[in-house]
């Protein structure tokens, strides 16, 4: 039996209230205020499509073993690079090895399911495939994308051992229907009319797609007990789906009210909600659409009672921080041109040699431990740090980015330039031992003390902006804020 072996999500912790946004533009379209309930998800300024997928991807690890993994498949409209593998940073920011497939899936919302078709179909007993769907798109000031769009990402591990959702099979239609587009000298996209795109478009490719799996699975469509259809537009799911015969109360929610539409990686994550909730022998319908649709129909076995990640879709959507902020966001999308001051406008060029030569730290946060003595340290280096031992070449590869650590000492610095003032720094020593000096993201007023627990988060260090090149590393998030 081939499927779902594991599943992991993440959504941004802060939640911009919708009404901060209409607050702001509704001068010039009132309109927004029908759409001004709830709130969407945001990106924090270090975020983006690479550290949501690593954030999604160690939520699916903690119920398989990464050394199982024999590839990667990154899908989205929103990659940071257009031409160097983001996958790979992905999967060396999880520790995953230099021996998988990895892969960029791109140019269209139904990226992700594509991928999952492909990855399902070529399923073998050999290890665990895993796709993972990211998203932080960008929209125009007080438009309606910016209302009903959200941040976001999802991982999916496919196989066949502990298969949590089996597959029974998949459906593919083609058409060149352009609901939207994004050219290659635009940031933004270009949206077509609502009406057009649900009658012309969900509402004849949908069931035309789902219609041939069903009937080649030989399934009736009142059996289905799960119907995902991620879409912005929020009273068309029904719609398609009393078009199709599936029951009203299958028909997924798109969350639109408390995260937003997560583009290319929505009908993933929701898949990944479906999953914490489904019974043995429900049947799953999940759809993608953009130029054309795909369907893909899974049953949830025994195993989807118990094997549950650690945060999860739900674990993910309650772990929130509410913001009225708006010009934050508009700061944080680079959707204005915020004054940085003379300590902003340093040249941040990239050294990539030194970068490549430190990947393991920088990318993997692989730290050592003494063959000899035990010791543990970050960074690895050639001598044991233990003054007692200081043996030479003694240092085993040691994976640091799953541990908890402690404030031992921290500073919040309005002098030095951050996109969210102050910025926090300090010295963080982990469990088992090693100390390292550390930037803290997230942090709320009052939140941080010496001896608060940290976790390690994957994040953008700097921008490079007169190069185009982003740097990462791990970064340090005080726990229960």
């Amino acid at each position: 039996m081939s499927g779902i072996t594991a599943y992991g999500a993440y959504i941004p912790r802060t939640r911009l209230l919708k009404s901060a946004i209409a607050d702001a533009n509704d001068w010039f379209d009132a309109g927004l205020r029908g759409l001004a309930k709830g709130e969407r998800s945001v990106c924090n300024w270090d975020e983006d499509t690479i550290t949501m997928a690593v954030e999604a991807g160690q939520d699916c690890l903690t119920l398989i073993d990464g050394a199982s993994v024999n590839a990667l498949y990154l899908a989205s409209t929103t990659l940071p690079f257009l031409d160097r593998q983001n996958s790979v940073v992905v999967s060396q920011a999880l520790n995953l090895g230099d021996k998988l497939r990895t892969m960029d899936v791109a140019a269209s919302q139904r990226a992700a399911t594509s991928a999952l078709i492909s990855m399902l179909e070529a399923s073998s007993d050999n290890g665990n495939s895993l796709l993972l769907a990211s998203e932080h798109r960008r929209s125009k000031c007080g438009s309606r994308g910016e209302m009903l769009w959200g941040d976001g990402a999802a991982a999916i591990a496919v196989g066949s051992e502990n298969v949590v959702a089996e597959y029974l099979g998949s459906e593919t239609y083609v058409t060149d229907f352009v609901d939207h587009y994004r050219g290659e000298d635009s940031t933004i996209d270009y949206e077509w009319e609502e009406r057009w795109i649900r009658d012309e478009g969900f509402m004849k490719s949908i069931p035309l797609v789902v219609s041939r799996l069903l009937d080649k699975a030989g399934v009736e469509a009142a059996d289905i007990a799960h119907f995902i259809l991620a879409t912005d537009q929020a009273r068309t799911p029904a719609a398609v789906g009393k078009a199709i015969g599936v029951k009203a109360d299958a028909v997924v929610d798109n969350h639109i009210a408390d995260v937003g539409v997560a583009g290319a990686a929505h009908p993933i994550l929701l898949l990944t909600k479906v999953l914490e909730s489904a019974s043995a022998g429900d049947l799953i319908l999940l759809t993608g659409f953009g130029q054309g649709a795909d369907a893909i129909l899974l049953r949830a076995t025994d195993a989807v009672a118990t094997r549950r990640p650690a945060t999860g879709f739900s674990g993910a959507l309650s772990r929130r921080r509410e913001d009225g902020n708006y010009n934050k966001f508009l700061s944080f999308n680079n959707l204005v041109d915020r004054d940085v001051g003379k300590r902003g406008e340093l040249d941040k060029q990239s050294y990539l040699a030194a970068m490549y030569r430190q990947k393991d730290l920088l990318t993997g946060f692989i730290g050592g431990k003494c063959r000899d003595c035990g010791t543990i340290q970050i960074p690895k280096d050639n001598y044991c740090v233990n003054p007692e031992c200081n043996a030479l070449h003694s240092q085993d590869d040691y994976p640091m980015a799953a541990l908890k650590g402690r404030v031992k000492t921290w500073t919040a610095d309005r002098l030095t330039f951050d996109w969210n003032p102050p910025a926090y720094f300090g010295l963080v020593e982990f469990e088992g031992g090693g100390r390292l000096m550390m930037d803290f993201t997230e942090v709320q007023p009052g939140a941080i003390e010496t001896g608060v627990e940290v976790s390690m988060h994957f994040r953008i260090r700097q921008f490079d902006h007169q190069r185009g090149f982003r740097k990462y590393f791990w970064k340090a998030t005080p726990a229960q804020q």
